[in-house]
């Protein structure tokens, strides 16, 4: 019986290239009426100093930060990551709040009546998806399930100095990496997440 786990896969050369074509989408970004800041409990404040760069930059209106308390942390994910988005010059008032999501279909599911009663979800035509690159576009596909009406564009930051094109060269990028990509199939099977982008 083999123990080899996930850490040990070594993707095969199509694998890599079909990953780096399909799942590591990088798209072209426009200014948004929205950023929806996907919680995180590590690279919090790179993600922070991204959502200030792209305020200062006129890249969005209105933020949404969403993420609940994890193990080990008396704060919530959206708590930490919003305060560092104010202390990094972005306008309080402008940016809304979701405190109980543990997962990705939750940041979805709880924010949008939040961003529906502050904002009004058909005045929000475009989103930006900010996140960690390996969840990379499980982020805008569990978006789209939920909300297949607007325009969303993708934004992904990580902290490894592996360029991401090379992730399958260091251990534990690759080990996030395919634990996201082995994700994709089973959660459209499961009606998780929506094919974006569309083809």
């Amino acid at each position: 019986m083999s123990t080899r786990g996930i850490g040990d896969r070594l993707p095969t050369a199509d694998e890599i290239a079909e990953i780096n074509r399909r799942h590591l989408i990088e798209t072209p970004l426009v200014p948004a009426d929205l950023l929806f800041v996907f919680g995180t409990r590590e690279d919090d404040m790179l993600r922070a100093d991204t959502a200030a760069r792209l305020w200062r930059e006129g890249y969005f209106r209105w933020a949404i930060v969403s993420g609940g308390v994890t193990p080990g942390s008396e704060q919530s994910e959206c708590t930490i990551i919003k305060a560092a988005m104010i202390a990094a010059g972005i306008p309080a008032e402008l940016v809304l709040e979701e405190h109980r999501a543990m997962n990705t279909g939750e940041n979805v599911i709880l924010s949008l009546p939040i961003i529906d009663a502050a904002l009004g979800l058909a005045n929000i035509r475009s989103v930006i998806c900010l996140g960690n690159t390996w969840t990379a576009r499980r982020y805008p596909m569990t978006l789209h399930r939920h909300w297949p009406e607007v325009e969303k564009m993708l934004l992904t930051v990580d902290s490894f100095a592996t360029p991401r094109a090379l992730w399958h060269t260091d251990a534990e990028f690759r080990r996030r990496m395919l634990h996201e990509w082995d994700k994709i199939e089973p959660y459209k099977a499961k009606g998780f997440i929506a094919e974006w982008p569309e083809a």
